[in-house]
Formats: C-alpha cells, sequence, structure tokens
C-alpha cells in the first residue's frame, strides 16, 4: 500500500509540473524550424579529386537557395579570391590556381526559409610535367633609372598570352598607369607613358603557378619584386655635334665630347636604356657580325644599350683629337678613357660613375634609323598608342 501511494503521489506531481509547463508554453515563441533546408550545394571537383585543371575545373553551385559563403584555402591557409554571382546560384574564383597544390572547399547555402545547408570537400590540382618561369628585369630591391622597364623574358614561348599578362600585375606608388606590351611570344615589358618620376616605388607581382601558358606547359613562379626609381638622369648624344649633354632632375650637369659610330658604321638614333654596367670587358666584332675587325681585350667602363651591340664605353685607343670632333666607332658611343679604367677623372669614368641601369640614353642626328624597340629594353621608342593597341 505505501508503495502504491508514493506512485501515486509521484505521478500526480509530474502531471501537475507538465500542465505549468505547458501553459508557460502558450504565451512564448513558437519553437525553431528544425527540418531540413532545401537548398543543396554542388561543388566541382567531386570531394577527393586528383589531377584537378588549374584553371576552369573549380565551381561551387546551389540549387532551391542562394550560397551564402564560400571559402576555398590552401594547406598555409591562403584564401582563394572569388565573387558569388548576382543570383546567388553559383561562385567561381577569380584567377587560376596553383599546381600540385590541395585546397579544401566550405561553401553554405540558404533555402527560401533562412536554413542553411553546408559542403566541406578537398581536391588536388595537376602535377605539371612541362613548366616555364619569367627571367625579369630590374632585380629585386634595386634603384635604377627613370627609363627602366618591367621586362619579362619567359623560357617557353607563350600561345595563352592573355592568361599570362592577367597572372602579372605591376603597380606604383605614387600610382601611375602602367600597361604591358608584348614583343614575339616570349617577352612581356611594362612601363607608362612618360618616364617614371624620380622616387617612385614599383611592385611586381608573378603569379605564374599553376598557368597554362602553352598547351601542357605551365607557370612555377609566385614571386614579388620591389624597386625604386632614382633620380631623373637623360643624357643626349648629337651625332653632329660630337657632343653629350648629361641632364640630372631637369638641370645640365655636364657637356662631354664623344665619338659615335664611323660614317659606314653609324649609331642608332632614338632613347635607349643602359641596360648593363660593365668596368672592364672584352668586346670582338666577331659577335656583332664585324668579323675580324677589332677584338679589343679589356674595353673600359662599358654601358650596354642595344642586344646587337650598341654600348657607350670609354676609348683609349682613338687620340684624344677624335673627341669631340669626329665619329670613328662601329656604332657605339666612345668617351676618352685609359687603359684599365683606372684613372676616376676621365670622361667615360665619370660618366660610368654617375650612371645607374635604367638611365636613358638619347641619340639623335646619326645617319642612321632609329633603333628597334625590342633591341635592348629600348621600348620608349613606340608611341603609346602603339605600346597600348
Amino acid at each position: 500500500m505505501l508503495g502504491a501511494l508514493l506512485l501515486l503521489v509521484t505521478a500526480c506531481g509530474g502531471g501537475a509540473a507538465g500542465k505549468e509547463a505547458g501553459n508557460g508554453g502558450d504565451t512564448g515563441a513558437k519553437a525553431a524550424d528544425t527540418s531540413a533546408s532545401q537548398a543543396v550545394v554542388t561543388v566541382a571537383p567531386k570531394d577527393g579529386a586528383d589531377d584537378v585543371a588549374t584553371s576552369g575545373a573549380l565551381k561551387v553551385s546551389a540549387s532551391q537557395g542562394r550560397l551564402s559563403t564560400v571559402k576555398v584555402a590552401d594547406p598555409k591557409g591562403g584564401e582563394v579570391a572569388g565573387r558569388i554571382a548576382a543570383d546567388g546560384r553559383s561562385w567561381v574564383p577569380d584567377r587560376h590556381l596553383a599546381a600540385a597544390t590541395k585546397y579544401t572547399v566550405h561553401a553554405v547555402a540558404e533555402d527560401a526559409k533562412g536554413r542553411e545547408s553546408a559542403k566541406d570537400t578537398t581536391f588536388t590540382t595537376l602535377v605539371p610535367q612541362n613548366t616555364f618561369i619569367g627571367q625579369y628585369t630590374p632585380e629585386d630591391g634595386s634603384t635604377v633609372g627613370v627609363g627602366m622597364p618591367v621586362s619579362i623574358h619567359f623560357t617557353r614561348g607563350i600561345t595563352a598570352p592573355e592568361d599570362v599578362e592577367k597572372a602579372i600585375t605591376v603597380t606604383a606608388e605614387p600610382a601611375v598607369r602602367i600597361e604591358p606590351h608584348w614583343f614575339g611570344n616570349d617577352r612581356l615589358d611594362f612601363r607608362p607613358e612618360e618616364y617614371w618620376a624620380a622616387g617612385t616605388k614599383v611592385t611586381v607581382r608573378l603569379d605564374l603557378d599553376g598557368v597554362e601558358g602553352r598547351p601542357g606547359v605551365y607557370g612555377k613562379q609566385a614571386k614579388t619584386v620591389k624597386f625604386t626609381i632614382g633620380r631623373s638622369q637623360v643624357s643626349t648624344v648629337d651625332a653632329g655635334s660630337h657632343r653629350m649633354k648629361v641632364v640630372r632632375d631637369g638641370k645640365q650637369i655636364k657637356d662631354i665630347p664623344i665619338s659615335a659610330g664611323a660614317p659606314s658604321t653609324t649609331t642608332y638614333n632614338g632613347r635607349m636604356v643602359i641596360s648593363e654596367k660593365l668596368k672592364v670587358t672584352r668586346m670582338n666584332g666577331d659577335t656583332v657580325g664585324f668579323g675580324g675587325e677589332y677584338d679589343i681585350k679589356d674595353v673600359p667602363h662599358a654601358m650596354r644599350l642595344s642586344t646587337s651591340g650598341t654600348f657607350i664605353h670609354g676609348n683609349y685607343w682613338g687620340s684624344s683629337g677624335i673627341f669631340g670632333s669626329a665619329n670613328t666607332s662601329h656604332g657605339c658611343v666612345g668617351l676618352r678613357d685609359v687603359r684599365g679604367a683606372w684613372d676616376g677623372t676621365t670622361p667615360a669614368a665619370w660618366f660610368f660613375d654617375n650612371s645607374l641601369i635604367g638611365d636613358v640614353v638619347v641619340v639623335k642626328n646619326s645617319r642612321d634609323k632609329v633603333i628597334q624597340p625590342d633591341n635592348g629594353l629600348n621600348g620608349w621608342n613606340m608611341d603609346w598608342s602603339e605600346w597600348t593597341a
């Protein structure tokens, strides 16, 4: 009987508590909708896929709902930029993916009632069998002249120039419009419309890893290069008067007698950029089509102006009387110097010591044509309209 009574009290107490709870619920909020979301998230490629293409393969979509979140990241946490379409139905990356990289995908969609559906997957991009890189000028951390373009030579000929071009960005501080121009299928240069302003800081980002530059050939380079534009220096060689005027930051600082190309071997006209400095170097006529006409093993204070062999350099073998009065060279611009480049007071030594790679040397009044823009770093000989066409 005692056990039955306890059971009865317990049962009554439980029923009373339940009734109170029910009464309290009548005046509160309705319970949340815990039914499954109708939204369906689809990720391509499939979960766990290998050998995935670096472009065009990654797509995230939603049916019966709208995407609210899409995150794609590499193993280091670097996120892949992309955007959800205006209708919320799809997402694609802004750029190519890196090769030989495992990516994780986290995507969330909401249905019409705000209920969420999520999907998490992984995939790995292909390992390329054939690759290319871009060999760039100028060097990272360098200070260069106002005429220095960004010039990139690719180790393989490019047949998808738009994809490669899109993977390279060149920016400047202070900001200036910078445009690219292709020379053939293996060289891409960037420059502003006019020479860089002195003090400009330039940043080059090469995001070539995973870019298919030609069928089956992928970039393998991800690098940031920074350089600074130094003071402004433009030197003008007048082959007719046999003199060179050096202008720095808008003021002439030197007037140097020179000897340009002889009548039968004239110097190119046009704007040329110093691309290399060599205190002493050998110059052999065989390498530039002049046979055995000369072979000088110790040319002092040489600075390259063209790929084809145009230099501005010291000359110790010519008589001092030719400088400022006669053109005698095989196409170079010569300045008085001494053998061994030991005398820092000569005109050639002064010009060498006061020049930067990237400085501009303009040649005028020579009986020759204007140098081709791809012969050295000499794209300044193209009009802006032609450069950007």
